[in-house]
């Protein structure tokens, strides 16, 4: 779906005005609800303030964002800025302008530091966070009361709260989606849970670090073995059919972020959020997800684009953005009017984790590759054939092979 916004009369005229042309994201499920709307308002308050700069927005839907942004680089006729899900290649490539050449110092300052960190590619920021989220897990209180169980606190008490759910008719005990349309984010979680992750803390990739390893074995045998994740195979289960099922109540357990609140809710579905176990207790880290805003050097603009960022990033816009979509502000005044909110209680827990949450390793320019092959190949692992070790290991070998200075 795309939808052309505030603006749309073409390239600058001889008058002297400018104009932005921004490729973005949806984050809507269908057309009451899309982002376009969002983008729309935001730009008609802009333009009423400056009546040079015309803000001419394209949206397009997360399956075809990044491609399409792609598409335009390489046809040399990047927009000006795109929201989109990766910025690390662009910027090794001399593509984009540096966050520092275009916001304000107070703006620039005011991101939540996990995230700005997260932005930087060879220690300078170029991806400027703009949404983001966190993960919990997600229990049906109703069937866990049915079965006269508590929130697990460890691997083996999950287990057990699948097994009795089981034992109950429950069809998906614990839904683990592994197929391709966000594998990558499952399997972080229970990396982190199991004490390790994508990357070790100095130097490249760990995918097929020892504690990876045990990870996935203990799934392979311990979940899918036995039959509690349902009768699909984790590697045909998208994230997306996962959530819909739990909306169902066809689920007793699964990660979710926090858009899966509103949807459960609106079903009528009573549930539960807890933090995602680790082996024994702990886990080493949650999992922390943001998108990423960007500019590009190509057209020049940088000071009306700059402007303009100030503008989407001011405390009123990332508030009203996070609030239509139930994702968490990337900037720590709109944190701290969420925090201080009562009407935004049910964000608190995934807002507490933010600050001390893992993310994907996107300043590294392989990451996309990885995190496609990881899509395409993770599911293999737990199969009833599958060898976790294999897996791990040639997906760690395609890392190497793809990784470059980070």
């Amino acid at each position: 779906m795309t939808a052309t916004l505030a603006g749309c009369g073409g390239p600058d005229s001889g008058s002297g005005d400018v104009t932005l042309r921004l490729v973005a994201a949806d984050y809507g499920d269908s057309d009451a609800n899309s982002s376009r709307k969002y983008w729309d308002k935001l730009a008609d308050a802009y333009e009423a303030d400056h009546p040079g700069t015309r803000i001419d927005v394209t949206v397009y839907s997360w399956n075809d964002v990044d491609r399409k942004v792609k598409a335009m680089v390489d046809a040399g006729h990047p927009p000006d800025m795109a929201h989109i899900g990766a910025f690390a290649d662009y910027a090794a490539a001399g593509q984009l302008y540096k966050a520092e050449e275009l916001l304000s110092i107070p703006v620039q300052a005011d991101f939540v530091q996990k995230l700005s960190m997260a932005g930087r590619v060879g220690r300078i920021q170029y991806g400027m966070p703009f949404a983001a989220s966190t993960r919990l897990l997600f229990y049906n209180k109703k069937m866990f009361s049915g079965a006269g169980l508590t929130p697990p606190k460890s691997w083996a008490q999950l287990k057990a709260d699948a097994e009795a759910l089981k034992a109950k008719g429950v069809e998906i005990p614990y839904a683990l989606p592994l197929g391709p349309e966000e594998a990558q984010a499952e399997t972080m979680q229970w990396l982190l849970s199991g004490g390790d992750g994508y990357t070790a803390s100095v130097g490249g990739y760990s995918i097929d670090s020892d504690p990876n390893i045990k990870t996935f074995t203990w799934l392979k045998d311990e979940l899918v073995g036995e039959g509690l994740t349902g009768p699909k195979a984790p590697g045909k289960l998208n994230r997306a059919d996962a959530f819909d099922a739990f909306a169902r109540g066809e689920v007793g357990m699964l990660n979710g972020h926090p858009s899966l609140m509103k949807t459960a809710a609106e079903k009528g579905v009573k549930f539960g959020m807890v933090p995602m176990p680790g082996v024994d207790g702990e886990p080493k880290a949650t999992m922390g997800v943001a998108d990423w805003m960007m500019a590009f050097r190509e057209n020049g603009h940088a000071e009306q684009v700059g402007d303009f960022l100030d503008f989407v990033y001011s405390e009123k816009n990332v508030l009203a953005f996070s609030h239509e979509y139930n994702l968490l502000p990337v900037t720590n005044s709109a944190s701290e009017a969420m925090a201080a909110d009562k009407d935004d209680k049910d964000l608190a827990p995934f807002l507490e984790q933010l600050s001390t949450s893992e993310l994907y390793p996107v300043g590294r320019t392989s990451w996309a590759a990885v995190s496609a092959a990881i899509k395409k190949r993770i599911g293999e692992a737990v199969a009833p054939n599958g060898s976790p070790s294999g897996v791990l290991g040639r997906l760690q070998r395609e890392a190497t092979a793809a990784d470059g200075p980070s």
